[in-house]
């Protein structure tokens, strides 16, 4: 990195990293300019920053990831340092070098350090001459699928497959039998190719349920290198961190030493200056292993912040202008504990099925040791183009347990209506006894987490939506009685036929031997507070034609007014249609019209919200229509193929 001073800061991100950069810029005194794409014209980013430069359409490979539009826009608006954020462009060495050649100050690492650590497998010889502990492996230039499944046999499973060139998880796969080596192996090339634009693979024996823990280490242009302790981010899936704390409920001072020294010279090997984490798995042993080093800022960054009381965003600032690091390793301190979560749009009933489409209210958590960074405005639209994840909400306590109480009550009072979240795994995650006593591994999510499906709700809940539903039509009066409404409504799977009548002030809301009687004592266009059996409750709501979406604190509902429509569509069991389940693109097409496919068979693959997803047959039968072609952007449940299915006799 060619430290140098600078006065206005191109922010090369959106969302929530974007915002939350802006802000630390500013209150340094830069000037700020966001850079955003189509999808992204009326994104809180672009809002808050001084001045925004549009950048593209919205898929990132023309946006967000095209160096040569990126560095254009510092040139037009006067730029002359430029933020990658973390994810797209951050670990490009490619884009380092592009901002230096145009005397852009970038402020990260320098591009021959991004180059090293990006490329895992340099990394890992790195370390290994650095002297620094690295997980058995392979890790060559040599790539056939003979000579991979050699080297999986000699180094044995359980195994896991990277990207020698990524990272997030993408081109990642665990492995626990040879026998699915091979479609591993393609499955991991094909998703590393279209995630990194390069398809190497290494190998690497799984150390199962270890915990994953981080070093976060910063280094000047004078050579001082320091570490400012540890991130557990053991809580993970799809080998994307979700929970992530500081300090490790598992590291004593001893190994943290042991653990921050290791990592101060993994940094100094490569000459490193800025922000990076080194990333290790600690098994049960007490053994560590290096993973691999994010040459730049780390999502889970603010814990990190709220244990030292540092602002790591304005030390990045600060040593891209060549100041020395303020303080010496033995000045750095850990203030009580801090806890973050990740909140995503997804599904975590569906494999964790990325959603998309609108949200009709967005209201963050506020309160002692709160903190939510997000970028998002109080309504708007997820796209499939970008990350699924939504916000992160951080708490901090004089202890672990006070930070775990907090972050629960956080979640509960932040609000996102219309797209579904992953906000009532997260509350049972943070309250099962494992993670409450500190024992979470990274197998946490796989044996500890519930995600089956959720129980019908109760009669009340069930009484107030017939009532959201009902009100201001409900009011018709018959000469011996108030009428009565039928509301038919539908939660999932499951439908409800409800009669509702107000009188005077109350609502009467009946069903099959059941009732209630409802007062509505304050209603706003998304706030209710009602009175049901002498007891006052409030809840959030949002509707949105004929659905309404309810936020009763720990749990999420949406519930759909079926009185007056049509009997719902067959489903792909029944008719063979294969739909798309999200908005997103087609990838691949695996059959053809007139093939067979039996159940099971993955006909199309589809990436949204940077995961790809197989689409399998549902039964035996003949493709009977190819509805798309690869390349296609198809919205949720277009038609994707057609499977005339097998009859069973």
């Amino acid at each position: 990195m060619t430290a140098g001073r600078f006065r206005k800061v191109l922010i090369a991100n959106r969302g929530e990293i974007a915002c939350r950069i802006i802000r630390t810029a500013r209150a340094k005194g830069y000037g700020t300019v966001a850079v955003y794409s189509e999808a992204d014209a009326d994104a809180r980013h672009v809002r808050l920053a001084n001045e925004a430069v549009a950048i593209g359409p919205a898929p990132a490979s023309q946006s967000y990831l095209a160096i040569d539009k990126i560095i254009d826009a510092a040139r037009k608006s006067g730029a002359d340092a430029v933020h990658p954020g973390y994810g797209f462009l951050s670990e490009n060495a490619a884009f380092a070098q592009a901002c230096a050649d145009a005397r852009l100050i970038f402020i990260g690492p320098s591009a021959e350090a991004i180059r090293v650590m990006g490329d895992k497998a340099q990394a890992k010889h790195r370390m290994i001459a650095a002297g620094v502990p690295c997980v058995p492996g392979y890790q060559d230039s040599e790539q056939s699928d003979a000579r991979l499944t050699q080297e999986a046999s000699r180094i044995g499973f359980p195994l896991v497959v990277k990207a020698a060139a990524g990272g997030g998880g993408r081109g990642m796969r665990l492995l626990r039998e040879p026998s699915v080596l091979a479609a591993a192996l393609n499955a991991a090339r094909s998703e590393a190719r279209n995630a990194f634009g390069d398809d190497r693979l290494l190998l690497e024996r799984a150390v199962t349920d270890a915990r994953h823990v981080e070093i976060q280490v910063f280094g000047d242009s004078q050579g001082n290198v320091i570490h400012l302790g540890e991130r557990d981010c053991s809580v993970q899936r799809r080998h994307q961190k979700v929970v992530e704390e500081a300090p490790s409920p598992a590291v004593h001072d001893d190994l943290r030493a042991r653990m921050g020294a290791a990592a101060v010279k993994a940094a100094k090997a490569i000459g490193y200056v800025g922000a990076g984490t080194v990333e290790f798995l600690l098994d049960s042993h007490g053994e560590f292993y290096f993973l691999e080093m994010n040459t730049r800022l780390q999502v889970e960054h603010p814990v990190t912040e709220f244990v030292t009381g540092l602002d790591l965003v304005a030390l990045q600032f600060d040593v891209a202008e060549g100041e020395p690091l303020p303080l010496a390793q033995a000045d750095v301190r850990l203030e009580g504990y801090a806890i973050e979560v990740r909140l995503y749009a997804e599904d975590a009933r569906r494999q964790f099925l990325p959603q998309t489409g609108a949200f009709h209210l967005f209201e963050p958590a506020t309160g002692e040791g709160i903190r939510v960074d997000h970028g998002l405005e109080d309504s708007g639209v997820i796209t499939p183009f970008y990350d699924p994840m939504l916000a992160k909400i951080i708490a901090h306590g004089a202890g672990r347990e006070e930070a775990r109480r907090r972050l629960i009550a956080a979640l509960e009072n932040t609000v996102l209506l219309g797209v579904t979240t992953n906000k009532d795994l997260l509350i049972d995650m943070l309250e099962t006894e494992v993670f409450t006593q500190g024992g979470a591994t990274t197998e946490f999510i796989e044996k500890h987490t519930n995600v089956t499906p959720l129980a019908a709700p109760d009669f009340e809940t069930m009484a107030v939506a017939a009532m959201l539903f009902s009100d201001g039509s409900g009011q018709g009066w018959h000469s011996s009685h108030w009428l009565q409404h039928p509301v038919k409504l539908q939660i999932g799977e499951t439908e409800k036929n409800l009669h509702t009548a107000r009188a005077g002030a109350f609502w009467n809301v009946a069903s099959d031997g059941e009732s209630a009687k409802l007062r509505i004592l304050e209603k706003t266009s998304d706030r209710l507070r009602y009175e049901v059996d002498g007891r006052m409750r409030t809840l959030r709501f949002a509707r949105a034609d004929d659905t309404l979406y309810l936020d009763l604190g720990r749990r999420v509902l949406t519930i759909e007014d079926r009185t007056f429509a049509p009997p719902a569509t067959a489903d792909a069991k029944a008719d063979g249609i294969l739909r798309a389940p999200m908005n997103g693109s087609v990838i691949a097409i695996r059959v053809t019209e007139g093939a067979r496919v039996t159940r099971g068979d993955i006909v199309a693959v589809l990436e949204a919200m940077k995961m790809q997803h197989e689409i399998v047959a549902p039964a035996d039968g003949t493709i009977e229509q190819v509805a798309v072609q690869p390349g296609a952007q198809v919205a949720t449940r277009d038609p994707l193929v057609v499977v005339k299915l097998e009859t069973v006799a």
